[in-house]
């Protein structure tokens, strides 16, 4: 027993240890990707601290001690994960009378470039019939292997690349004003577009994909950082209603991705109605919410829901909004302060490799 005490006790520390590490706002990548498995450590928090405190006498200094500083880091962990919880307060209201006119269903999925499961993707899309697909690390053999969306969907912007960066979107909606743009790094595309709902109403849409702060990737998260940071300074000047979706490479709770929302004053949907993990689709364990959407206060939600997994890594997402003209009044706006707009900023301008 006296090894299985040292061993929590080690497992404490390191909880503890990987929880304190994002704090340090440093973009090498073992500092930001301890952000990501917030859930993990408070399950793993709890879980020690349970087991410490059932199976032995905490009587010395140094166990009290353990077990309060666990007991202060599962609060911690609690009180971060909250916002993502039932609990909490919901970012977006629901839609209660659809204006059919005046909504969009969008399906993003990153398919895994590796994955050669093209008629999973195209059931799945057929099933579900959304307005915009957005399909992420998409080559050549998925370009040719998802063809038959043209008939369905006559918009289009497709930039297949074979560096797992490669981007398709399709849209039953008219597109206008369609670029293909490479903010931060030549390698690395995003779509910025212009659609026009069947009222009429037209909404800017971002697509991005930045790279993740991973060895073999890239071991800063630099330029993650900064392209989502130049999107969100875009977005805050756009005059029209905006969605950003993809695959951020970021959880929801990251420094910088609420930095991202402040910033650009986006919704976050998933705010009072749950996690929605989609990656890694093959370890529960290991899930986190990398694939988001995020939306003006124009809109209100109608559905958002993680669907079925097609042999990828990551579980798609479908997001249905309505565009209503009063929402801007009835929703709250995230809002930057002077030392956000200064973190922004100092973030936009720094140099990358």
């Amino acid at each position: 027993m006296h090894s299985f005490k040292l061993a929590l006790e080690i497992a404490g520390s390191l909880i503890v240890l990987f929880s304190v590490i994002p704090l340090i706002r440093n973009d090498f990548w073992a500092f930001r990707v301890f952000e990501y498995p917030r859930l993990q450590k408070l399950f793993l928090n709890a879980l020690v601290l349970i087991l410490y405190c059932f199976l032995f006498k905490v009587s010395s200094n140094f166990e009290i001690g353990f077990v309060i500083v666990l007991a202060i880091n599962t609060a911690y962990l609690s009180y971060q994960i909250f916002p993502f919880t039932f609990l909490a307060k919901r970012a977006m209201l629901r839609a209660t009378h659809i204006d059919p006119d005046n909504t969009v269903s969008i399906i993003s999925s990153n398919v895994f470039q590796d994955n050669k499961n093209t008629a999973g993707c195209l059931r799945l899309i057929k099933k579900y019939n959304p307005e915009i697909v957005l399909l992420l690390e998409t080559d050549n053999f998925w370009h040719k292997g998802v063809e038959e969306l043209k008939a369905y969907y006559p918009h289009q912007v497709v930039v297949p690349l074979e560096n797992t960066y490669g981007m398709l979107l399709y849209s039953k909606l008219k597109l206008k004003d369609s670029e293909v743009r490479y903010l931060v790094d030549q390698e690395i595309p995003s779509i910025k577009t212009c659609v026009e709902l069947a009222s009429g109403k037209t909404f800017q849409l971002h697509c991005v994909h930045p790279t993740p702060p991973v060895p073999g990737e890239n071991i800063y998260s630099t330029e993650r950082d900064k392209e989502l940071l130049l999107v969100a300074k875009e977005v805050k000047e756009c005059p029209i209603p905006t969605i950003v979706v993809g695959d951020l490479n970021d959880v929801a709770w990251s420094y910088t991705t609420q930095l991202f929302t402040r910033i650009s004053g986006l919704l976050d949907p998933r705010l009072g109605r749950g996690f929605f993990n989609t990656f890694h689709a093959k370890y529960p364990f290991l899930r986190f919410p990398l694939d988001h959407v995020f939306c003006s206060t124009d809109f209100k939600l109608i559905q958002l829901k993680r669907l079925e997994n097609f042999n990828s890594d990551h579980f798609p997402i479908l997001i249905s909004l309505q565009y209503e003209a009063i929402a801007e009044k009835q929703q709250e706006e995230p809002e930057a302060d002077q030392s956000d707009l200064e973190l922004a900023e100092e973030k936009v301008t720094k140099p990358t490799d």
